[in-house]
């Protein structure tokens, strides 16, 4: 007899609720010391996350299908076979519109330039910001175009 699968239940939670729950094999997210895997049983662990792409694969029931979501920092916390990620925003890579994030980009570059120029530091810094996660949006859009 075939052993079922053992699968974790992966949240997203932002200030405007929760954004996505499904069950899962491993998520990948970037933690502020690097990229971070984790499986169910897990060691609980609770840490900070930088702007990047986080990828959760469905498991066998859904033909092992990765989902991804481009998260602007936060934390992830894992016990008991539940990963909440807690974002100040997040959105699932089939929610992002392309041309906003686009759009979002050359701004945020134009600010750059802006700041620089100005030697403004704290302009710069948030330009900083919203460049990575404007091109944080397009990479996660893009990745899952590729398939």
């Amino acid at each position: 007899m075939a052993e079922s699968e053992k699968l974790m239940t992966v949240n997203v939670v932002t200030p405007d609720g929760l954004i996505y729950s499904h069950k899962s094999s491993i998520v990948v997210m970037r933690a502020i010391d690097g990229e971070r895997a984790v499986m169910y049983n897990h060691t609980p662990f609770l840490t900070p996350l930088v702007i990047g792409d986080v990828r959760v694969k469905r498991g066998k029931q859904l033909n092992n299908r990765v989902d991804h979501i481009a998260v602007n920092g936060g934390y992830i916390d894992f016990s008991n076979n539940v990963a909440t990620i807690i974002a100040d925003s997040a959105e699932s890579a089939r929610n992002i519109d392309l041309s906003r994030a686009e759009a979002a980009k050359k701004r945020a570059e134009q600010h750059l330039k802006e700041a620089k120029a100005s030697h403004n530091e704290s302009s710069y810094e948030r330009a900083s910001v919203a460049l990575k996660r404007a091109v944080n949006r397009i990479n996660v859009h893009q990745s899952t175009q590729q398939k």
